[in-house]
């Protein structure tokens, strides 16, 4: 069985040579020549220096070639770390340096963006350029390879890089407390673990065409390039911006003949609710999955009637653990608003959820943190000891015995069959459009604004993307800024789905007899 996640192309390379990989658009690759080229460039790249743990990013939307980047960063050994290509540039900054970002692999749009964020004292040694060629305006303080000198090459077969499954294979940065995004650290195990799981669990086989809709930057897209690629089966990468079209979607789905279909609830919110199914059948998408946030079971509901040959699962999981829990939806019925339950450990994982007192929650009603325990656990935070330690924790639940285990900050229950039930966070995270959120993150950019006396940002509620995000603001001055230039202040520094969609203006914000913000008090005031 493949020990790394390189393996499993060229193992599918062999047996679905002529087989489509990947599909984008008009464009697609075999197996066959998605491992030639993903060869070619692993050869350029340890030509170039890289070596086994050095990570190399990936600033691009996702196309055909970033799919190549992954697969060949990991055959020259490296660790892939996929940037937002939208995101701030002081953030991607921060985060390629944080990184030790050896090299870049971007597009050109991409590059133009770059001089600002490679200064002088950056790690960054080359940077590899995906379409025909630099703008000549452009220019940067490090080599510049044109991915022409990628395909030009000569295939000579890769000698294999040493390296072994505990090795790190990619870094996935999440919203941070503090205001610094962290780097959540996962080993080629890890992946391979959930990878392995989700194959069997979803019968995945070669005449699969698997929807790729999550950004690379998003753990839900480590099913949708790993766990095709496993099975033989085609990812067909769905075209940026046609989520907000649902009627364009539902057609795409229909015409590109997807079988499996995995997402965030909102964008298949949409489809129930504006995609007009009634006017199609889709006879080949056998199964949907969803991740990441509350599905509204009025809109769940009204997608399984218009999809009644298809099979629902409830995946859930943070960055740290991907998937960890799942459910098979069964018929809903019509009265039932209550949200389905998130359902039981995933094979080779342990759960158990613990009260404020310690107890493991063992009946409906008692509530508690859920932990998780196996093999698909990060490595950590990189370079972070001690953000790690607060999450990563031995438990000694059994006599003799501690277990290293992930406390996920959610809130669970029971119901009577046995199945988890999600309640929310134990912090201020929220999840929007499925993205994990650390509200104090926005806080933390908010009080940067020399305007700024007081700040507290909130998730409220909302059935189509998960929450809306409102920031309070206590002005220094009245009348110091509108709310249009803290918007934008925010944009320059946070990514766009973690700006505030409203920004209200107090005089003072409600206090706990502690001290510290009412945040209760402030969502009754929206009332």
């Amino acid at each position: 069985m493949p020990h790394l996640l390189q393996h499993l192309l060229s193992k599918s390379a062999a047996q679905h040579p002529y087989r489509d990989a990947v599909v984008c658009g008009t464009r697609s690759l075999s197996y066959r020549e998605l491992d030639v080229i993903t060869d070619k460039l692993a050869a350029l790249l340890l030509e170039r220096g890289l070596k086994r743990g050095d990570r190399a990013a990936i600033c691009m939307p996702k196309c055909i070639e970033s799919i190549v980047a992954i697969h060949g960063i990991l055959k020259a050994g490296g660790v892939y770390v996929p940037l937002d290509p939208n995101a701030p540039p002081n953030r991607l900054s921060y985060l390629i340096q944080n990184c030790g970002i050896l090299c870049l692999v971007v597009s050109v749009k991409s590059a133009a963006k770059l001089p600002p964020l490679l200064p002088g004292e950056t790690p960054v040694q080359f940077v590899v350029v995906t379409d025909e060629g630099v703008d000549e305006s452009v220019n940067l303080t490090v080599p510049v390879v044109r991915w022409n000198e990628v395909l030009a090459r000569p295939h000579l077969e890769l000698e294999p890089v040493p390296s072994g499954e505990s090795n790190l294979a990619y870094i996935l940065y999440t919203s941070g407390s503090t205001g610094v995004p962290k780097g959540v650290m996962i080993s080629h195990r890890a992946s391979l673990a959930f990878v392995n799981w989700a194959c069997e669990t979803f019968r995945l086989c070669p005449e699969d065409r698997i929807s790729s809709h999550a950004p690379l930057q998003f753990d839900l897209s480590i099913f949708d390039i790993f766990a095709t690629l496993k099975s033989g089966a085609t990812v067909v990468l769905v075209p940026e911006l046609l989520s907000t079209f649902p009627i364009r979607l539902a057609d795409w789905i229909s015409i590109q003949k997807i079988s499996v279909w995995y997402s965030v609830p909102s964008i298949l919110s949409l489809l129930a609710l504006r995609g007009h199914l009634e006017r199609l059948t889709f006879p080949n998408l056998r199964a949907v999955l969803f991740a990441g946030e509350v599905f509204p079971v009025n809109y769940l509901r009204d997608l399984m009637r218009f999809l009644p040959n298809t099979e629902f699962y409830n995946l859930y999981g943070p960055t740290e653990t991907n998937v960890i829990t799942y459910h098979k939806v069964p018929p809903l019925e019509p009265g039932r608003t209550k949200p389905i339950p998130i359902g039981r450990a995933c094979a080779n994982t342990t759960l158990f959820a613990l009260t404020d007192d310690g107890q493991v929650v063992s009946r409906p009603g008692q509530v508690g943190e859920l932990h998780a325990r196996g093999p698909t656990l990060a490595d950590g935070y990189w370079g972070d000891a001690e953000k790690t330690a607060k999450s990563f924790v031995h438990q000694t639940l059994r006599p003799g015995f501690s277990d290293r285990v992930y406390k996920t900050g959610d809130l669970v229950t029971l119901d009577e069959q046995g199945n988890f039930e999600f309640l929310g966070r134990r912090d201020h995270m929220i999840k929007s459009r499925g993205y994990r959120i650390e509200l104090g993150e926005i806080e933390t950019v908010l009080y940067s604004h020399s305007d700024v006396k007081e700040t507290a940002a909130l998730g409220i509620p909302d059935q189509l993307i998960g929450n809306r995000i409102v920031a309070f603001v206590v002005l220094t001055e009245p009348g110091a800024c509108t709310v249009e230039d803290l918007q934008r202040y925010c944009a320059e520094r946070i990514p766009a789905y973690m700006v505030p969609e409203a920004v209200e203006f107090r005089n003072d914000l409600p206090k706990t007899s502690t001290g510290k913000v009412d945040r209760p008090a402030l969502l009754r005031s929206l009332a």
